[in-house]
């Protein structure tokens, strides 16, 4: 089953990720959808000082949008900074400096934020893949650290303000790679045999779109959505997938390519008159699984995802003593 699955993902992916994929997709799109003014409007942008977490501040700064910088390095998030300030001449660019592997470090932040700003969007882009295991300072395993849990946390701890805003929205990148996955609900952070950081990822992005569509069933105030920004030639990719980028990278997606699907979740109307929890790819909601491929989680392991994950949150000392579940 599994080389069914990824024979027919890859297949999809040349057929749909690429940036001839992108060209036929956008043959569709209404260019309209993104003409708007977001002056007032506040966005968290995890992982935003490279790739597609970059070229989407630099589109919601360009339209006037209040953007908020969540990163891990200081000085490359100083340097993006001043990039998107002199591109876009929006003085309103603010850094935040936050480990997501760390689940502390992402309470705190949180913590500190929602007492001194609003915020209307928040746009969990940050990820990695490790391809060696990796524990944090905590003891999680670190792509599960940073994809899941702090994806996780941020988000819960958010929740709060988010419902304190006008239109408020919660956009997850996830990845396309996660349709080869069914999730493990009993080995979240792949202690069982030997160790794959590819899969390891996958296996986060799926949990990203179950918790999204948990998140949109238990929180209606809010329009949840997920996304796939299709094969991008981003600096992560270039880092962690080397041999993917050499083979594949007259085919890839440009950054701005991969961002746009996230900008018009983020910023436009016709996107939040969509259903709250869906999967996107190319401005369009599709599929979550691929036909055939016996990836669907029953209920009650979803909900064990939570669960755990709750609970993972809930050994942290610093944070408050209720999510908002």
């Amino acid at each position: 089953m599994s080389f069914y699955r990824n024979a027919v993902w890859f297949v999809k992916g040349l057929q749909e990720y690429t940036k001839s994929g992108y060209e036929a997709a956008a043959k569709q799109f209404n260019t309209g959808d993104l003409d708007v003014n977001l002056s007032g409007r506040s966005f968290v942008i995890t992982g935003a000082n490279s790739g597609i977490g970059k070229a989407t501040a630099h589109e919601i700064a360009k339209r006037g949008g209040i953007v908020h910088l969540v990163c891990r390095n200081k000085e490359r998030a100083q340097e993006a900074k001043e990039e998107l300030v002199e591109h876009t001449k929006n003085q309103n660019v603010h850094v935040h400096i936050v480990d997501m592997s760390s689940a502390r470090q992402v309470w705190e932040f949180a913590e500190s934020f929602s007492k001194s700003n609003s915020i209307h969007v928040l746009i969990n882009n940050a990820g990695c893949m490790v391809n060696q295991k990796e524990l944090t300072e905590e003891g999680v395993e670190k792509n599960f650290a940073t994809n899941t849990l702090g994806t996780f946390i941020l988000t819960t701890a958010l929740i709060p303000a988010l419902k304190q805003a006008q239109d408020p929205r919660v956009i997850t990148v996830s990845s396309g790679g996660m349709l080869v996955q069914k999730m493990k609900v009993d080995d979240l952070q792949s202690e069982k045999g030997t160790f794959d950081g590819t899969m390891a990822y996958a296996q986060n992005k799926r949990q990203q779109v179950i918790l999204t569509e948990r998140w949109a069933s238990q929180h209606k105030e809010i329009h949840f959505s997920s996304m796939h920004p299709g094969w991008a030639d981003t600096p992560a990719v270039q880092l962690s997938m080397p041999d993917f980028h050499a083979k594949m990278k007259n085919k890839l997606r440009t950054e701005s390519m991969g961002a746009d699907t996230v900008v018009w979740l983020a910023v436009s109307a016709v996107a939040s008159n969509q259903p709250s929890g869906l999967f996107f790819q190319d401005r369009m909601a599709v599929p979550t699984h691929l036909p055939l491929a016996l990836t669907r989680s029953s209920p009650a392991d979803e909900e064990k995802l939570q669960a755990i994950l709750e609970q993972l949150a809930h050994k942290n000392p610093n944070q408050p003593s209720r999510l908002a579940l």
